[in-house]
């Protein structure tokens, strides 16, 4: 199975509500326990061979493959022949391509390959275009624009949903309809339904990757985050999807919603680590260090009260380094920018790079690491102001501003738009984009004039709700 990369304080809320029960939890573990004694790879073998002179069999095997690291530009050609060839094959035969499939994790690994592949020659690309030195590759690239595009990756994903009609199955499960009767020709076929299912995974991951987080999420709106879910089956699949739900609200400034993606996937590795198979292991791994980066930065953003695995664990990993997150101010800059670093997706360009002016390329990461920054600066006084605001019930604008040494007008504009940003958007059923308006501090104030009015934050009746809905679900 490939799994790669694209590579608490002030704790007065309560635990992440929607984690699963210990009961539910446990069916998955035992259920995913059971999957990991399969591997279906070796029943590619006994797939026979179709098509009008298309060794069928080859290509499925090749599709589910990982692709070396050090392959060279032609191999990575190569490959986006055949992914081209096979699934032009799987969408423009006349009829549905009659081919049992190993299992849904071998569905997953083609679409999970084949979307590395896409992302690592993008890198690759963009590299060469920097460094400018091997006029052989850039020329090459240069007359192969759409080898790897953007455009085509989206065509494929696209085609294979549509082709299998899985929205429509889906939707009309959500229904409490009986999914199969929307499936069509295609769509009740494993080979198409499983495609397209995993398809939708791989769009949440592609659009993260190229930027748009709203639509990444949009692309979940028919795919309950559950259980019962197919891409729950699939242990990469299960940890791809909740990595990127997390990440993208976590670059939405939804931080309360991005915190209980990442625990309810934290907490669950930790429960399959003991049975996990070595290669899935080592990336799982990988993966995991990079979810507890994310998630000591979105709560020093939005402190709150974490499962006891995860607070132990973020407390070995970071030590004082979370404390200096959790404190704010200048020192935590540097921080901030070396976990994000560290855990973020390999962002891509949708677009080919100017190789003739080079320097014009903008580095995807560092595009967002910029906007990511901006964002933990406007935040870094919050820490310190919060804890000034907390020994007043009526405190003077200027007063505070000569506690921070900052000017009152500043800090006045700063507070309008802290006290908005306070409002969050938290999701807790329907599409990924849903959610109620909450206040998210337990802190809030109301300047009138000079004046600042401190109080607790009052829990109004939309949390009262929202929390006995999710402790149901919970317990």
């Amino acid at each position: 199975m490939s799994l790669r990369t694209q590579q608490f304080q002030n704790g007065e809320a309560m635990r992440a509500p929607d984690v699963e029960s210990d009961v539910e939890e446990e069916a998955m573990v035992n259920e995913y326990r059971e999957q990991v004694q399969y591997d279906g790879m070796e029943d590619l073998d006994r797939i026979t061979s179709m098509g009008s002179g298309q060794d069928i069999h080859a290509q499925l095997q090749a599709a589910a493959t990982p692709l070396e690291f050090q392959a060279t530009l032609e191999t990575k050609f190569a490959s986006y022949d055949n992914y081209c060839n096979l699934f032009h094959f799987i969408l423009n035969s006349d009829g549905p391509v009659d081919l049992d499939i190993p299992s849904s994790t071998w569905a997953w690994d083609v679409i999970d390959e084949f979307i590395y592949q896409f992302n690592s020659f993008c890198g690759y690309r963009q590299k060469v275009a920097y460094k400018a030195e091997n006029a052989e590759e850039i020329q090459l690239l240069r007359e192969n624009p759409n080898t790897w595009g953007c455009y085509s990756v989206l065509n494929v994903l696209y085609s294979l949903i549509q082709r299998s009609q899985i929205s429509e199955q889906l939707a009309a499960i959500k229904r409490g309809e009986d999914g199969k009767l929307y499936a069509g020709e295609y769509g009740s076929r494993p080979l198409y339904q499983m495609l397209g299912y995993f398809s939708v995974v791989g769009l949440l991951r592609v659009h993260c990757l190229l930027g748009d987080f709203s639509l990444a999420l949009k692309t979940l709106d028919d795919i309950e985050l559950n259980k019962k879910s197919m891409f729950a089956r699939v242990m990469a699949a299960h940890f791809t999807t909740y990595y990127y739900v997390g990440f993208s609200y976590m670059m939405m400034r939804r931080y309360a919603d991005a915190i209980r993606m990442f625990s309810h996937i934290l907490v669950y590795v930790s429960r399959t680590k003991n049975f996990q198979k070595n290669a899935q292991y080592d990336s799982i791994t990988k993966k995991n260090d990079q979810m507890y980066a994310l998630i000591a930065i979105c709560v020093a953003f939005h402190p709150t009260r974490l499962d006891d695995t995860i607070h132990t664990a973020l407390r070995e990993k970071y030590g004082e380094q979370f404390n200096r997150l959790q404190r704010g101010g200048p020192d935590a800059l540097p921080l901030f920018e070396e976990l994000f670093r560290s855990a973020c997706p390999k962002f891509i360009n949708p677009t080919p790079p100017d190789f003739d002016n080079p320097e014009i390329n903008v580095d995807p990461v560092e595009h967002h690491l910029r906007i990511f920054m901006d964002e933990v600066k406007n935040n870094m006084m919050s820490p310190t102001v919060k804890s000034y605001l907390k020994l007043y019930t009526t405190m003077d604008l200027k007063k505070l501003a000569g506690f921070l040494e900052v000017n009152p007008e500043k800090l006045r504009c700063w507070l309008l738009v802290n006290k908005q940003r306070n409002r969050q958007i938290r999701w807790s059923e329907g599409g990924l984009l849903e959610g109620d308006i909450l206040h998210a501090s337990d802190l809030d104030y109301a300047m009138e004039g000079d004046l600042i009015h401190v109080s607790e934050a009052k829990v109004g009746r939309k949390l009262v709700d929202w929390y006995l809905r999710n402790l149901a679900r919970t317990y």
